[in-house]
């Protein structure tokens, strides 16, 4: 299916979150939807089942869900109020990981107001040689080759990839590289992973809004790193050439990292303008 929308579609705002906990987060996340007027968000790590998820007070407020979890780890989902349709569950070629080999919760599509959303959670890698590391890499290459071959096949195709991507892609995206000497998240080959992503047709639509250093949308718990303003930027919007020419704002709302009972990632808003 394109997601090619007809001329005249109104303008959209959508939105990514490390929720971190669906169970310890829900009021947080049905307050965001309340107040942030988004159309579109999605949101990982909710760690939980299918079926244990809340859709019923999400349903209240007039949105629809689309959640793939297995269990307390991983999880993604998609929640829409501007339709969700086409659904698709991990994308072609995603590999597994373990013994016996799983296809882990990181990845949901669908066609959300004419724009085909994906709420992705990357692997983290763990450190460098372990075995999530190289299931790391491959998992980024699997997901540049589907969407190298979604754009060729489609060229004019309103494609955003949202998330943690688990990868700070420069220098300026960490507090300090000293801290992360011989960790991932900030290493070569991971940078050359979101590099070749980027080429197979996507843009970092959030950075042109949010430029320079000092500006992230990750902060760990431990030591005082928010207040102290020590963080990752490692959430993203990216977006295929024709949906980037739609966005007219975006912003890190670091606001949400705030307070008793804050996931440790801020959500990540994108306003896309009418299509022309």
């Amino acid at each position: 299916m394109s997601a090619t929308p007809p001329p005249g579609s109104p303008p959209l705002r959508f939105a990514t979150w490390n929720i971190n906990s669906i169970r310890a987060r829900q009021d947080r996340l049905l307050a965001f939807l309340a107040r942030s007027d988004v159309d579109v968000l999605a949101i990982q790590e909710t760690k939980i089942p299918n079926e244990k998820f809340p859709t019923a007070p999400i349903a209240d407020l007039g949105f629809e869900v689309a959640h793939h979890g297995v269990s307390q780890w991983n999880g993604v989902a998609l929640i829409s109020r501007v339709g969700i349709e086409n659904i698709r569950i991990g994308f072609p070629g995603m590999p597994t990981f373990g013994q016996p080999p799983l296809t882990e919760a990181r990845a949901i599509g669908a066609t959300c107001g004419g724009i085909d959303i994906w709420s992705l959670y990357v692997p983290n890698g763990r450190s460098l040689g372990d075995p999530h590391y190289d299931y790391k890499l491959e998992w980024l290459a699997a997901l540049a080759w589907f969407v190298a071959a979604e754009l060729t096949a489609d060229p004019a195709k309103q494609l955003a990839l949202c998330g943690d991507f688990n990868i700070a892609p420069t220098d300026e995206d960490v507090w300090d590289m000293a801290a992360f000497e011989g960790d991932t998240h900030v290493s070569e080959p991971e940078r050359t992973a979101f590099a070749n992503l980027l080429g197979s047709g996507l843009q970092d639509v959030v950075r042109p809004h949010q430029p320079g250093p000092g500006v992230y949308t990750y902060w760990d718990y431990q030591r005082l790193r928010f207040p102290r303003r020590e963080g990752m930027r490692i959430d993203f919007a990216l977006a295929s050439a024709a949906l980037a020419g739609r966005v007219t704002a975006a912003r890190i709302d670091r606001e949400e990292r705030k307070g008793k009972g804050a996931s440790d990632h801020a959500p990540v808003i994108v306003d896309v303008g009418e299509q022309p």
